[in-house]
């Protein structure tokens, strides 16, 4: 199983800007930043253009938080992926999530990256190119199966979302990884979008229970998550939660304020 770290962080999860403006990202910030030890900018994750991942880390860290820049093999050659690696070390971004990527309504990628590949480049520039005081850190996600072995060569883990805490404790439980490992928990703000994620990603589907709750009221999925959230810190088998707030933000931060953070 690995070991568990005594400190439980929560990183959560932006939504990153389609538009060149980045005020709504500095509010969802600073409204969160009261309870968030990190933040998790994702990188095109939509299928749609947004900001640059490591630029937006670079505007969490000039307002004092911690950033992880996620970065996709879907949309990058390798010459890409050494742009963003130089222009990440000017920032001073030093954490990341790699990520395949999902398949994008064109169906077309650039074929060249991989995860895998991936880590092996940014070793390579890191050892090269990166001050050895504030190295490179790179985390990955992991579904529901093993743990395939070259994932071990991460620095944390991203587990997939899960809706339940048993679900989770048999994936950690089966799972042998030495770094930090975050739970995947999501705000589910409303039945339609419940369903839109169950059929788009069948691995996500959200549960009945969560769905009859949510029906009742629409503000509820924020509690559940909220609760489940705790429900992992209390089991002491993670070592913190990858939340994703979507737009509820507001309300998760209120809800997490002396219930999880510590």
């Amino acid at each position: 199983m690995g070991r568990v770290s005594e400190r439980f962080e929560i990183v959560c999860e932006i939504e990153p800007p389609t538009r060149p403006d980045l005020m709504r990202v500095r509010h969802q910030i600073g409204v969160l930043s009261t309870v968030a030890s990190s933040f998790l900018i994702p990188d095109n994750h939509i299928g749609r253009a947004t900001v640059s991942s490591i630029a937006v880390a670079h505007e969490v860290e000039s307002m004092g938080g911690r950033a992880i820049a996620c970065l996709n093999a879907r949309d990058r050659n390798l010459l890409g992926f050494r742009r963003d690696l130089l222009t990440a070390a000017a920032y001073g971004v030093d954490q990341f999530l790699f990520v395949y990527g999902d398949r994008p309504s064109s169906g077309a990628r650039t074929g060249q990256l991989t995860v895998r590949s991936m880590i092996e480049e940014l070793r390579s520039f890191s050892s090269s190119q990166v001050e050895p005081t504030r190295p490179f850190r790179v985390g990955v996600a992991a579904g529901q199966g093993p743990l395939p072995v070259w994932k071990q060569a991460a620095d944390f883990l991203f587990a997939q979302v899960r809706f339940s805490l048993d679900e989770l404790l048999r994936w950690r439980a089966a799972i042998e990884f030495n770094g930090p490992v975050y739970a995947g928990v999501m705000v589910v703000p409303s039945v339609a979008m419940a369903r839109k994620i169950t059929t788009d990603i069948a691995q996500l589907a959200v549960p009945e229970s969560w769905l009859a709750v949510i029906e009742e009221d629409p503000s509820a999925g924020v509690g559940l998550a909220c609760s489940l959230g705790s429900d992992i810190k209390d089991s002491g088998a993670f070592d913190g939660v990858h939340l994703i707030p979507v737009s509820r933000y507001r309300e998760v931060a209120t809800q997490l304020e002396g219930r999880l953070h510590t």
